[in-house]
Order: C-alpha cells, then sequence, then structure tokens
C-alpha cells in the first residue's frame, strides 16, 4: 500500500494522526474537530477551481476569496460554536447514452471548503486502512492502476474466471446509519461525527422542488468519493480479504476502482460460489446488484488456433480481451476503447464542432488539441493505438465537415483543409500509459471450459 502518511502538504497535527492510525489499525481516534482550523479551511478553499458552478446561494469561489480571511474566520467560529448548517444541494441533470441522466449536486462555496477540510483529516486516517485492491478517487492512485492490478493477475496466472459486478445507483443507496456506524468504528470525536452527519444529511433543490433524501451521499460533493470508499471498504474489500479468500480452494483478485470492480478466479467453483453469495452481502447493507450487468464467465487464453482470443469484459472504460503475443503460442491481456466510450467521445467531438463553427479558428484548434490530448491520457494505453486512430480520423472529419458549412462562399473542401491542417495540426495519436512492459504474454492453457 502506498505510504499515505509523507504528504508534503500534510500539517504536523494530521501528520501525528496519520501515523498513529498507522500503527493502531485497531484503534478509534479521539481529538480531531480541531483539526479543522482555518489554515485547514483556506487549504481547502485553494484547493477549489474556480469557474466550479455555483450553488444555492449563487456565490462564486473569486466572491468568496475576495474576503476570504474574514468569511473563514467567521466560518470557523460557528463551526466551533456548532452554529454551521449546510445549505441545500442545488441539483443538476447531466444526460447519459441510454436516454437517462445522472444526478449531480453542487454545494455552495461555503460547504465545499468544509467537505474539503473534513475530507483531508478522513483521509489521512483511511489511507492507514484501505487495502491494495482499492483505487478510486485515492491519493496517487488512478484507473491506470486498476487495470494494472488485473493485467498483473493475468500475467501471474490462476485468472481462469471472472465475476463482474454493476451497482445499482451506488451512491444514492448508502444506508447512512451503517455508514456512521463504520465511521465509529474509526473515529471518536463525536464533534467530527456530528459535522459528518450535516453534510449527509443535507437537502436537495431538484429544480422548484426541495427534496430530503433519507439514504444516499450526494455526487459531486468532493466528500462522497471518500465516503463512498470508507462504505465499499466494509462491504466489500475487507470481507472478500478476510472472510471468502481463506474459504477458496485456488488464487483469486479484487480490483475496485470506486463502485466498479472485477473478481478473478482460479477455479469455476470458487467464482460461481462467490458469486452465488454476492447478492446477499450487498443486499445486506442496503445495495443492489444490476441482475443483466452481474455474470460470472470464463476467461481462458485460448489454445493455439483458438481465433480472436475468446470472451471479453468491460472495466473503465475499456473493453478487456485476449490478443496474441509475440512468442508463439503465447497470448497476453489487451485494453481497447469501449465501443460505448468510443462512440461518446467521437460524437461529443462531432457536436462540439457543430456548435462551435462560427468560432475563430485559431480557438477552435486549441480546443480540439485540448480534447484529443485528453483522450489520449486515458485512453493511450499501450496496445490501443487502433482505436486512438479512429478518433483522430473521426475529429478531423467532424472539423472539416462544419468548416465547410460555415460559409456558402469559402467553402472548406480538403484540399484546403490540408493546407490548414499544415498550419494548425491536430496532436497524433499517441501511446501515453504503459499498462504492462516487456513481460506482457501468458502460456497458453491446454484446458478449455
Amino acid at each position: 500500500m502506498n505510504d499515505a502518511t509523507t504528504s508534503n502538504q500534510m500539517s504536523p497535527e494530521l501528520l501525528k494522526v496519520a501515523e498513529r492510525a498507522k500503527r493502531h489499525p485497531e484503534q478509534r481516534i479521539l481529538a480531531l474537530a480541531h483539526l479543522i482550523d482555518e489554515p485547514a479551511l483556506e487549504r481547502a478553499y485553494r484547493s477549489l477551481r474556480r469557474d466550479a458552478a455555483v450553488g444555492v446561494d449563487g456565490v462564486t469561489v473569486e466572491q468568496y476569496g475576495e474576503r476570504l480571511a474574514e468569511n473563514l474566520q467567521t466560518l470557523r467560529a460557528r463551526m466551533k460554536a456548532g452554529q454551521y448548517r449546510h445549505q441545500p444541494i442545488r441539483r443538476v441533470h447531466i444526460p447519459k447514452e441510454n436516454g437517462t441522466s445522472r444526478p449531480i449536486g453542487i454545494a455552495t462555496v461555503e460547504d465545499k471548503i468544509v467537505q474539503g477540510a473534513l475530507r483531508e483529516v478522513l483521509e489521512d486516517i483511511y489511507e492507514q486502512d484501505f487495502l491494495d485492491c482499492s483505487n478510486g478517487f485515492r491519493p496517487k492512485r488512478g484507473a491506470h492502476d486498476a487495470i494494472r492490478q488485473l493485467n498483473g493477475a493475468m500475467y501471474r496466472g490462476g485468472a481462469n474466471y471472472i465475476v463482474e459486478a454493476d451497482i445499482v445507483s451506488f451512491f444514492d443507496n448508502i444506508d447512512r446509519k451503517m455508514l456512521m456506524e463504520m465511521l465509529r468504528n474509526r473515529i471518536a470525536d463525536e464533534s467530527l461525527m456530528r459535522l459528518v452527519g450535516k453534510c449527509l444529511h443535507v437537502g436537495v433543490l431538484d429544480g422548484a422542488r426541495y427534496l430530503e433524501p433519507e439514504e444516499g451521499t450526494a455526487q459531486g460533493s468532493s466528500l462522497s468519493p471518500l465516503l463512498g470508499n470508507v462504505y465499499l471498504h466494509h462491504v466489500l474489500d475487507v470481507w472478500f480479504e478476510r472472510e471468502v479468500q481463506p474459504q477458496l480452494r485456488g488464487r483469486s483478485t479484487l480490483v475496485r476502482y470506486a463502485d466498479d470492480f472485477v473478481l478473478r478466479f482460479e477455479h469455476a467453483d470458487d467464482a460461481q460460489r462467490v458469486w452465488g453469495v454476492l447478492e446477499a452481502r450487498f443486499k445486506r447493507f442496503g445495495l443492489a446488484l444490476h441482475p443483466k450487468k452481474t455474470r460470472s464467465f470464463p476467461f481462458q487464453a485460448p489454445r493455439d488456433g483458438g481465433g480472436s482470443g475468446g470472451a471479453t469484459f468491460d472495466f473503465l472504460g475499456f473493453t478487456l480481451h485476449w490478443q496474441r503475443a509475440r512468442k508463439p503460442g503465447t497470448w497476453r491481456v489487451a485494453c481497447r476503447t469501449r465501443g460505448a466510450r468510443l462512440r461518446r467521445a467521437i460524437k461529443a467531438a462531432t457536436e462540439w464542432c457543430r456548435r462551435h463553427r462560427h468560432d475563430p479558428v485559431k480557438e477552435q484548434h486549441l480546443a480540439l488539441t485540448r480534447k484529443l490530448n485528453g483522450h489520449y491520457s486515458y485512453f493511450g494505453v499501450n496496445g490501443n493505438f487502433d482505436s486512438l486512430k479512429r478518433v483522430h480520423f473521426a475529429v478531423e472529419r467532424a472539423w472539416q465537415k462544419w468548416l465547410n458549412r460555415r460559409s456558402q462562399r469559402a467553402r472548406m473542401n480538403w484540399k484546403r483543409f490540408r493546407q490548414l491542417l499544415k498550419a494548425n495540426p491536430l496532436p497524433a495519436p499517441e501511446i501515453k500509459v504503459q499498462i504492462w512492459g516487456n513481460r506482457e504474454s501468458v502460456r497458453q492453457k491446454s484446458r478449455m471450459v
């Protein structure tokens, strides 16, 4: 596990708390609320995006910062006196590809500051507790690390069967009472726990409707990812490591990124046993698994001559599949951009070109350059070059199409567009992330399912 007690930005007192939490993993920790002082609140303010959306009070980050010292002093005084109240969260709905929408909660600047300072304290404690299988929303960890873990398990062998699961509306269905009990297993400071409760039990302004949800944490809150990790740490990670794995016949691995997780097993009966109890385990904590997106299936390297590689599964925007390696008779696990994510990226870029076709070409070029580089930074893993080329080609076509349509007098045919690209080249596809190195192959399996 990453040593989370050496952050350069951590205050000396927080450092002591983190070290104590690491030395005494079963101990409840006292005297934490005083750590949320004015310097902690200021650190939380400095971490906010300046262009962040406003909450129900309409105050921007810049406006709050005009009298920052006075505002933080007043906020700290209200918190110390127990007079701080979290304002309602403004809910917006982000459209999804399937026609539904994802609700996002937007807190006020002041509430974001409190959440950030509170997260800093809780994170320094729980970074000592979280297991190595957990990768999402943690310092110095990310989605690529989760995929590397999964690939490493495949390379080491014994990853013949996969259990892929999808939690239905995870953040909306967290049992708050159970979550608070989990936190109290580690935290003995009731002042801090009351502050957590104020950030949990908060109203939601959805258009003209005011709601008071009884379960869940607000998506969009900077505190929610950490609280979600705490919840699944107890529901899944610790349970799987301490109760499930000792009873299995063969090797197994859990890889989790936030509420997305994959289990791999050496033996089919182990996979079936765990798959059979997962639903009951999650139901006990108020969570449900999607019946059509939760499955157990074989995932073995094909025998030589076995064709394209058999089963595939999706994880964190990628489709993982078997691919022939350079050494004859061996296979490796490879990643390609998931089809739905690929289509979404192309559709978004095309729509952007349509909406901004009348902007100056230089501005369009800068924006498309940022978009492509951002796409390459995440999806530019070794073995995924063809998917990157498809996105690059589609963006070029979309840009030419909508430049051509912005004026009937000066058409942007392909000859003119190629000249424009010479002066304003779009970034070429580039592999930026190494998921595996030279030892990526696995030996073919002689036994087929």
